[in-house]
């Protein structure tokens, strides 16, 4: 094959075979594109009416064409449309459906002699139509060839004869933005504006080295990266600020280096215009820049235009996860070409109006971002940079006095310099929201939109590959969610489920430590943390520093540090005075204990348990188990008055006489259960909180730390609390030494007879692979007499053992697992800010998976 012969075409675009019947467009696409790129309107013509040549169904057959076409192009796939396409309106639709979707449009022509077409369709019995058909096609089609270009075909390739047709080979060439194969690590550095001395100083504080270099009598910069790192221009080089021509030998001679890309900015963009002699008018810095130029020599003018011409719209990098754009990128702009991608892409996506500064107001496309690619952008000068729905701008307005911001990526690091003095005014106050076309109170990053939450959904986990929401699952979700929950930027992780152990089989038990322990031997778990469990009520705590942590990286304005809630996302207090309080005493211990600084962070998340068990639980104490307590007590004891009556008068009531003493002895015994976890709680002090898991701070999940890192950072937390907070009770267990098993066996027996309620046992690995898969991240085991109140009074006679023994953990298990999987993904998208609806997704899943119907018992 010769380069004559090959024929390059993008590999995402829309390709058109154009030509009469018998031409052999059906011959070509199968030999040059897989079947499935191929959209056949003879085929369509069979699929509508099991007739291919059956005309009456032609109308039927382009509507499943074109439906097919949008489907291909809205998954951004190589959609080639074999049919006649001979005249211009036939091929209007498809042109503007490929614009629709920002596919290019690659036609091939085929002009072969009307003989070859008759001799073809001769071989075809089915093509029984006369030769007029061939004839008004071929004139149709070179009616319409010269139309063809002003039509919005971007490439067209014609073959005169069956021997050019065979001859050609077609290769497919990415598109220029595509630069997925290209993984980092990158510094992204926003608008500059002629701001050559903070360039030169942000550099050499993100470890590049700048040198000049004058020696050859023109001014050439020499830039050294760290290993393995490049930059990332996003345009908007020039203007307004004092040495426009040294950023741009900066950014062209790192560009040349191959050490930095750079993308195309509307100044830019005006700029070459300009340096063509083009009727532009010379605002918003051109006229400085174009003066600045006045001093440069013709080669480098020369020299800077075909650099400029150079720069493309956006890049796609990362395996598509990065996406980089002067003002930024919808989702299905991006790794597409087009006019208006090319547009965006430069200047955003505006109302058509303008403010009352006379600059344009811009629709805020980040607040209705729903792609999964990050997007970082500049263009809109902002105070800070932050993050908004998986997009940043960090365009932070150095040229106006602000400061020169740089992200690292994949670090997600902001790295800023102040700007050296205030080069120009802006025409409006910096300001995040002064532009967008929406409410300025609006907080985007906080808005969920119902379809991120109903149907049924598939969450795809780092820790299970999916996790699967039923319909009804998610609806009974919502129902709790939208009623109840939290403000839901807090709601960064709700916790699992948590199994019993196996049943026990050791007579007046149902559970037993040694089952648990056993378990985890089973799945080749070593060594075990068994932790006291406190019979009070689970929560989350969400902490930060201080306020102004609050809104920066949650969006909330709280006078709080931070929020508290139960399991299901439900505000824990109700008592604002109570959460403050609560949220600044940790906070305080963790500044005490220097927690914030070694961990480099400034908000923190623990799972928890919070006692008296009365105090969220009060209400159901009162009218469930004490009204049950009180009922069975003096029916009990009215009953055993009246046997003893009987017994006394000699009849035959012993054998009740027992049951029915022991009976009242279970009742006794189940009031005194749960009154060791109710006291009043007047003030604060009364409350005893033991958080147990260190789960989250920013930029990090503890999920790879083990349980004894947990332990100890908590103590250090406890220590440093005086009395509000305290270390749960803990032994570390080798399970291959039989003394520190029975050890364990026995601390349970006694803690558990004093009151307790028992254990949790859990892997020392935070995460633990068995040889079939993850391992349960914790396994609970409760008291005999704790169990009392769960299973009733007398659960423990032996008819009612026997029947309790057949419950089943299958169902119980695989939630725990489900929902641990969505726990620790949702923290992580968290830290690694995602959008809250990513995040929202995971916890709306866990609320999700608590709606399956499941013995509540276990």
């Amino acid at each position: 094959m010769t380069d004559k012969n090959r024929i390059n075409i993008p590999e995402y675009c829309m390709v058109l075979l154009v030509g009469p019947t018998g031409c052999g467009k059906s011959t070509f696409a199968a030999r040059h594109f897989q079947s499935t790129e191929v959209i056949s309107s003879d085929r369509c013509r069979g699929i509508v009416s099991d007739d291919e040549n059956d005309l009456e169904a032609t109308h039927d057959a382009f509507e499943l064409l074109n439906y097919t076409a949008e489907a291909r192009l809205k998954r951004r796939r190589l959609t080639v449309i074999d049919a006649t396409n001979v005249r211009s309106e036939d091929r209007r639709s498809l042109i503007d459906l490929a614009k629709r979707y920002h596919a290019l449009v690659v036609a091939f022509v085929f002009d072969v002699p009307e003989a070859l077409c008759h001799e073809r369709n001769a071989l075809r019995p089915d093509r029984n139509f006369g030769p007029h058909v061939v004839r008004n096609h071929i004139r149709s089609l070179r009616r319409g060839q010269r139309r063809m270009d002003r039509d919005g075909i971007r490439f067209i390739y014609r073959f005169k004869t069956e021997e050019e047709v065979d001859a050609v080979e077609i290769a497919r060439d990415r598109l220029w933005v595509d630069r997925r194969d290209e993984q980092g690590p990158f510094d992204i550095i926003g608008d500059i504006h002629g701001c050559a001395s903070e360039l030169e100083q942000l550099l050499e504080k993100l470890d590049y080295d700048v040198t000049l270099d004058e020696t050859s009598g023109e001014r050439r910069y020499n830039v050294t990266a760290p290993e393995g790192r490049r930059v990332i221009f996003l345009g908007d080089l020039v203007d307004r600020g004092p040495r426009v021509p040294d950023v741009l030998r900066i950014a062209k001679s790192m560009v040349d280096d191959g050490i930095a890309r750079c993308v195309l900015g509307n100044h830019e963009a005006k700029l070459g215009r300009a340096m063509r002699g083009r009727n532009v008018k010379l605002t918003h810095g051109l006229a400085e820049t174009m003066e600045q130029f006045e001093s440069e020599s013709d080669a480098f003018k020369k020299e800077m235009l075909r650099f400029i011409d150079g720069l493309i719209s956006h890049f796609v990098l990362d395996d598509g996860r990065l996406v980089v754009a002067h003002a930024g990128l919808r989702e299905e702009m991006q790794n597409r070409s087009s006019g208006k991608v090319r547009a965006f892409a430069m200047y955003g996506e505006t109302t058509g109006e303008t403010d009352d500064f006379g600059l344009p107001i811009r629709f805020d496309w980040a607040s209705e971002y729903r792609g999964k690619a990050r997007v970082v952008y500049g263009h809109t000068p902002v105070p800070e940079a932050e993050w908004v729905n998986n997009t940043i701008c960090i365009d932070t307005g150095c040229v106006f006095g602000g400061k020169l911001t740089a992200l690292r990526y994949p670090e997600m690091e902001l790295v800023e310099v102040p700007a050296e003095r205030t080069y120009m005014e802006p025409a409006r106050p910096l300001n995040p929201v002064s532009e967008v076309a929406t409410d300025p109170n609006a907080a985007p990053d906080a808005l969920l939109d119902l379809e991120d939450v109903t149907g049924k959904r598939i969450i795809s986990t780092r820790l299970r590959r999916a996790v699967t929401l039923r319909e009804d699952q998610s609806a009974a979700a919502l129902e709790v969610m939208s009623r109840f929950a939290i403000d839901p930027r807090w709601l960064i992780y709700l916790p699992p489920t948590m199994s019993p152990s196996e049943t026990s089989a050791r007579e007046g038990f149902l559970e037993h430590p040694e089952d648990a322990l056993r378990y985890f031997k089973a799945q080749g778990v070593d060594t075990v943390v068994a932790q006291e469990k406190h019979m009070g009520s689970r929560a989350v705590l969400v902490i930060t520093r201080d306020e102004t942590v609050a809104l920066r990286r949650f969006g909330i304005e709280s006078e709080a540090l931070g929020a508290i809630y139960t399991r299901t996302g439900r505000p824990f207090f109700y008592d604002p005075t109570v959460v403050r309080g609560i949220l600044a005493r940790v906070s305080e211990a963790a500044e005490r204990c220097g927690l914030w600084d070694a961990l480099e962070t400034d908000w923190l998340c623990l799972d928890a348990e919070i006692m008296p068990w009365s105090v969220k639980a009060q209400s159901l104490i009162e009218h469930q188990y004490g009204a049950v307590g009180a009922a069975a007590n003096a029916a009990l004891q009215a009953a055993l008055a009246a046997v003893q009556h009987g017994v006394a008068r000699g009849l035959d009531l012993n054998t009740l006489q027992e049951k029915t003493a022991s009976r009242l002895e279970n009742a006794d015994a189940y009031r005194k259960a749960y009154g060791h976890y109710v006291w009043p709680v007047e003030k604060l002090e009364d409350l005893r909180i033991a958080p147990f898991h260190l789960l989250g701070s920013e930029g990090a999940v503890h999920d790879d730390k083990s349980h004894r890192w947990h332990m100890e950072q908590l103590r250090l937390l406890c220590e440093a609390d005086n009395g509000l907070l305290f270390q749960t009770d803990h032994r570390f267990i080798d399970l291959s030494d039989e003394a520190r098993v029975q050890a364990a066996c026995d601390w349970w027996l006694e803690m558990t007879a004093q009151g307790g309620e028992g254990m949790v046992v859990k892997p020392m690995d935070y995460v633990t692979r068995g040889p079939r898969g993850y391992v349960q991240p914790a396994v609970k085991c409760r008291g005999r007499e704790y169990l009392r109140i769960i299973y009733g009074p007398d659960y423990d006679r032996p008819e009612h053992l026997t029947r309790l023994r057949r419950r089943g953990l299958g169902r119980k298990r695989a939630l725990a697992l489900q929902e641990f999987a969505l726990g620790i993904e949702a923290l992580e998208r968290f830290a690694k800010r995602e959008p809250l609806r990513r995040v929202h997704e995971c916890v709306f899943g866990v609320l999700a998976m608590e709606s399956e119907a499941v013995d509540p018992r276990l």
